[in-house]
């Protein structure tokens, strides 16, 4: 895993702005750790920062291919795509020749034998962009579900792009501006494509590619999720299921570097976890090595609610002992949590402030501690938009509702599924006047009816499985959004690659056009994913209720948050104080309101503090 930056500019000679390609390149060392590279050319100009995964000693970048001493192309990729093997050897009867074996080199050479359909040849997670020498153009491309991400900014004589805003922020010409739209996308717990919360960047969307000429910018889809005709019976379809995943788990156990699973004891990182074991142990290669998270203190502090009834613990050493695993608990102190220090690093991880409290800090230093012993890890993200996990799959009052159904189902007053019993909603603290101009609610729905016009349908379909297939295509192309981006984030800051099975667009596209009755054939969340994976699982854990990432229960963390937020509020200089409503800072900071009822309301004032701070964000609402 890597990070790539550029810039494409044919009104100026690149080959003078070194100092400004190094200064973007530098910005994604945290993703890039091992080594780095740029080409630069006249009208080009690729950066580069290598996590190296897979044939360490070759696959330097930006990559380039030659003939006859002419450049042909040179490549800035990053991601990993598990079908290189069947490329190559297509490739080479192709008549290529390959000087290095990673899979670098094979989307250097796909892009020259198939052009920009090689995208579509690709399974993995992987944005790369390819400067074409001979025509003088380039191709940005992004994987299908955008697990790994793509920003550009087009500008008057071509474009900059990087993998994430930092480093066009860097670039002179580019200044950190944010808008009431860019705020409303900011608060309004939806990802829409291909936008971002500062002006004039956007992202290259999930399964696109942009092309860059001299006459401009174009986009072009190269896939999207398809309405099929389901045939099979349920047994065949579980049976379908369990063969993709065992097949998606070996390719993506394919590393040069130390691999692990990350496991919470949920049925999505058991399944991955107990897969792995199997074909490790199948290679004469296992155990398999698993970390968890946990918090100090969590086992007295714990309390159940009405989203996290157990805690993971028990279940992930219970997983480890059933399949053999060499597992390691990774403890967390509130202390850390709070640390100023950890907030910053955990804002310039994101470029934005997250909204989700201790659940970004603390997911940022477990993989601090995971890649002190492992490179490359897998993780469950995304089953639960698949195949149906969360609540609001099955709350009538979110499927009826004119909004997104995360939206309604979880009240974004509560915001219950991302701070945990008894939190504020996190606008609470925000001033009145700005947020009736941003109008969140009104801006959901205009993003939820473009999301539903998008959504594929097959003729005569049950109203009801149209409804939800509506709710999963806006799961898979919105909701997913946010966690995929999460985990790129926090782990690649930590240089840490992520890999995520079931994003695997062939698991993705089959389920996707699974009757939502087999889906829930037993009267259960995931009913499909818990048959084809049950045999290699303790009953425990395949019986085992849908529990969200958890949030520490310490009762000194929203205590410490209140501190900070005091400090802040005393401090006129604080730039976050323009966003705020005074009168309701000061009733959060009453000396009888419980600190936890503004818990997630006081790590978004803090949040935003620090952004505007560091980013020197300039706010034109």
């Amino acid at each position: 895993m890597c990070g790539i930056t550029g810039w494409v500019a044919y009104d100026r000679d690149l080959t003078l702005e070194r100092d400004v390609l190094d200064a973007m390149t530098a910005t994604q060392l945290c993703r890039g750790p091992d080594d780095g590279g740029v080409h630069l050319e006249r009208h080009a100009a690729l950066g580069h920062r290598r996590l190296a995964v897979l044939d360490p000693e070759g696959g330097a970048q930006p990559m380039t291919a030659e003939h006859d001493g002419r450049l042909l192309a040179a490549l800035s990729y990053n991601g990993e795509v598990y079908n290189h093997h069947e490329l190559r050897a297509e490739l080479v009867a192709a008549g290529h020749r390959f000087r290095t074996r990673g899979d670098t080199e094979v989307v250097l050479r796909g892009y020259l034998e198939w052009g920009e359909r090689v995208a579509e040849r690709l399974n993995g997670m992987f944005a790369f962009a390819v400067w074409d020498a001979r025509t003088e153009e380039l191709l940005l491309v992004r994987d299908r579900m955008g697990v790994k991400p793509l920003h550009y900014h087009p500008t008057p004589d071509g474009v900059l792009f990087g993998s994430e805003p930092k480093a066009l922020l860097t670039h002179p010409a580019v200044r950190p501006v944010v808008d009431l739209d860019g705020l409303r996308e900011l608060f309004s717990m939806i990802r829409t494509p291909g936008l971002t919360p500062y002006r004039g960047i956007a992202e290259v969307r999930p399964g696109h590619l942009v092309r860059v000429r001299r006459g401009g910018v174009s986009v072009h889809r190269y896939w999207s999720l398809e309405a099929r005709r389901h045939t099979q019976d349920l047994a065949t379809t579980i049976g379908t299921v369990r063969a993709l995943l065992e097949d998606i788990v070996h390719r993506q156990l394919e590393a040069d570097v130390p691999l692990c699973s990350l496991l919470s004891g949920g049925l999505d990182s058991s399944a991955v976890t107990a897969l792995a074991a199997r074909s490790l142990e199948a290679a004469g290669a296992g155990p398999v090595r698993s970390f968890a998270v946990d918090f100090t203190g969590q086992s007295e502090h714990f309390h159940p609610d009405a989203v996290r009834t157990t805690p993971d613990r028990p279940y992930a050493e219970l997983l480890a002992r059933h399949v053999g695993a060499d597992h390691s608990v990774i403890e967390l102190d509130s202390a850390a949590l709070t640390d100023p220090a950890q907030r910053l690093a955990t804002l310039r991880a994101r470029d934005l402030p997250g909204g989700v409290g201790d659940m970004d800090t603390s997911l940022l230093l477990f993989f601090r501690r995971v890649r002190e012993h492992s490179t490359v890890a897998l993780s469950g993200e995304s089953a639960d938009e698949l195949f149906g996990g969360y609540r609001w799959f099955h709350d009538p009052k979110a499927l009826d509702a004119d909004d997104f159904p995360w939206a309604t189902a979880l009240s974004l007053s509560a915001l219950s599924g991302f701070g945990g019993a008894g939190t504020g909603p996190r606008e609470q603290l925000l001033d009145r006047e700005l947020l009736a101009k941003l109008d969140l609610p009104g801006y959901r729905r205009a993003r939820y009816r473009e999301a539903l016009a998008e959504v594929p349908h097959l003729p005569d379909t049950d109203p009801f499985e149209r409804r939800m297939r509506e709710v999963s295509y806006l799961n898979l192309t919105r909701f997913v959004r946010i966690l995929l981006d999460r985990k790129d984030r926090m782990s690649m800051a930590s240089g840490l690659e992520v890999r995520v099975p079931f994003c695997d667009h062939r698991l993705v596209q089959y389920v996707f056009n699974t009757p939502w009755t087999m889906k829930s054939f037993d009267g259960r969340e995931k009913s499909l994913l818990r048959a084809a994976v049950r045999d290699v699982l303790p009953a425990e854990i395949a019986g085992r209720m849908k529990s969200p990432y958890p949030i520490v229960q310490d009762p000194r963390y929203p205590e410490l948050l209140r501190r900070e937020l005091a400090a802040l509020a005393a401090d006129p200089g604080s730039p976050a104080l323009a966003l705020l409503d005074r009168r309701e800072l000061a009733d959060a900071l009453a000396p009888d309101t419980d600190p936890q009822t503004v818990r997630l309301a006081a790590d978004l004032a803090l949040d935003l503090d620090a952004w505007l701070t560091e980013y020197q964000v300039s706010l034109e609402l």
